[in-house]
C-alpha cells in the first residue's frame, strides 16, 4: 500500500469540485473562510477553475473536472487535494482520468458521498491509500470541530485513536452567513449487531480498511473501475475490515445493494463491517435499517456495527481507504486506529 507524503507546512492545500460546485454567496464566503483557516495554519491552497461553478448539479463537464484534477497531481506544490463538495455526476469525469499520472504523483485525495467514486476507484485501482472524510465545506465553519482538526493530523501523518463523539448532527442545516458550526442535537450511540448477544459486549474488528458511500459504490460495481475482488485478493491475509454508510437508499435498495455487492464477491476475505449513520434511510414495509442490513450480512457470521461516526451525518471520521485498521465498540461508544503498512 502506497501512503503520500504527508502535508507539511509550506505545501499546499487544493481544492477541486469533482462533482458539484459552489453558486452562491453563501458558499462562496463558506470557501473563503476555510481558504483562511489553511492558510492560517500554514497551508496554502489552490482553487481551480470550476469550484466557483456549478450548473444543474455539475461544476463543468467531466473532462473538464478531470484536467483540473489531474492539474493538481501534477503540481509538486500540493500535498493533498479536498473535493470541493459531493453531489450527483462524479462518475462523468472516470473516462477522461489518466491514472498513469495519479499514480506517478500519488497525493492525498480526500471527500466523501459522491467523491467515493475517486476515494475508492484510487485506492482499489493503484494501491494508494486516500481519505474518506470531509469535503472542503466544513472547513469553512468559523471554529472547527474537533473532528476537523482529527482530519488536519491525519494528513500531517499522524496515527492517531478517533474517539466516537457525544453528540451529532441529525439531518441538514440550512446555512445563512456560509460560517454555520454543527449543530449537536442527538447523542452518539453505536450499536453491536453481530455475532449475537453481544449488544452490551465488546466488539473488535481488525483488517485493511475499505468502503465509502453504498450508493455510489452500486455504481461502479461491475464496471471497467471495478477492480475491488482483485484488491481484496491482494490483501485477503489482512482481511477487509468494510466501512459503509448511504445517503439515500430505502430499506429495499439497501437488502438488494448489499447482496449484489456480496454476489459480486466483495465481501470475501471479509472480517466486519462498520457502518455510518444513513441520512436519508426510508422504508416502506417497516423494515428497520437494522434488519435491512442483517438480511443480506446475518449469514456471513461477522462482526457487524451501526450508526458509527462515518459519512453524513457529521461530525465524521477520517477513515483512511487501504489502511490497517482496528476498531473497538462497547456500550453505544468506540474507536478506530489506522496503521500505514
Amino acid at each position: 500500500m502506497i501512503y503520500p507524503m504527508n502535508l507539511e507546512h509550506g505545501f499546499k492545500v487544493g481544492v477541486t469540485a469533482t462533482s458539484a460546485g459552489y453558486d452562491n454567496e453563501v458558499d462562496f464566503r463558506r470557501l473563503e473562510s476555510g481558504i483562511k483557516h489553511f492558510e492560517d495554519l500554514g497551508y496554502p491552497v489552490v482553487v481551480t477553475d470550476n469550484v466557483k461553478k456549478s450548473f444543474k448539479g455539475r461544476s463543468s463537464d467531466g473532462q473538464t473536472r478531470a484536467v483540473q484534477l489531474m492539474e493538481l497531481f501534477h503540481n509538486p506544490e500540493v500535498r493533498a487535494i479536498i473535493a470541493a463538495s459531493g453531489g450527483d455526476y462524479l462518475v462523468e469525469m472516470l473516462p477522461y482520468l489518466d491514472f498513469h499520472v495519479l499514480e506517478e504523483n500519488p497525493k492525498w485525495f480526500q471527500g466523501f458521498s459522491d467523491t467515493t467514486g475517486l476515494t475508492f476507484t484510487i485506492t482499489t485501482n493503484l494501491d494508494i491509500a486516500t481519505l474518506y472524510t470531509n469535503n472542503f465545506g466544513p472547513f469553512g465553519m468559523e471554529h472547527w470541530h474537533p473532528s476537523l482538526f482529527d482530519n488536519l493530523r491525519i494528513l500531517e501523518g499522524q496515527d492517531i485513536c478517533q474517539n466516537s463523539f457525544d453528540y451529532y448532527q441529525d439531518g441538514f442545516v440550512e446555512r445563512v452567513t456560509g460560517l454555520e458550526e454543527y449543530r449537536l442535537d442527538k447523542e452518539v450511540h453505536w450499536k453491536n449487531l453481530n455475532p449475537p448477544n453481544t449488544i452490551d459486549h465488546e466488539i473488535v474488528i481488525k483488517g485493511r480498511a475499505l468502503g465509502g458511500c453504498l450508493d455510489v459504490l452500486l455504481n461502479l460495481v461491475g464496471t471497467k473501475y471495478d477492480k475491488t475482488k482483485e484488491f481484496i485478493a491482494r490483501y485477503q491475509r489482512d482481511k477487509i475490515l468494510w466501512f459503509l454508510e448511504s445517503f439515500d437508499l430505502s430499506s429495499e435498495a439497501l437488502v438488494r445493494g448489499l447482496w449484489q455487492l456480496k454476489e459480486a464477491g466483495w465481501f470475501e476475505h471479509a472480517s466486519g463491517f462498520i457502518f455510518g449513520r444513513p441520512a436519508m434511510y426510508r422504508s416502506e414495509i417497516d423494515v428497520t435499517y437494522e434488519e435491512a442490513v442483517m438480511t443480506v450480512l446475518g449469514e456471513l457470521e461477522l462482526p457487524v456495527i451501526l450508526d458509527a461516526d462515518i459519512g453524513h451525518k457529521p461530525p465524521q471520521f477520517t477513515m483512511i481507504n487501504g489502511a490497517l485498521a482496528t476498531v473497538q465498540s462497547k456500550n453505544g461508544k468506540g474507536n478506530i486506529l489506522f496503521e500505514r503498512r
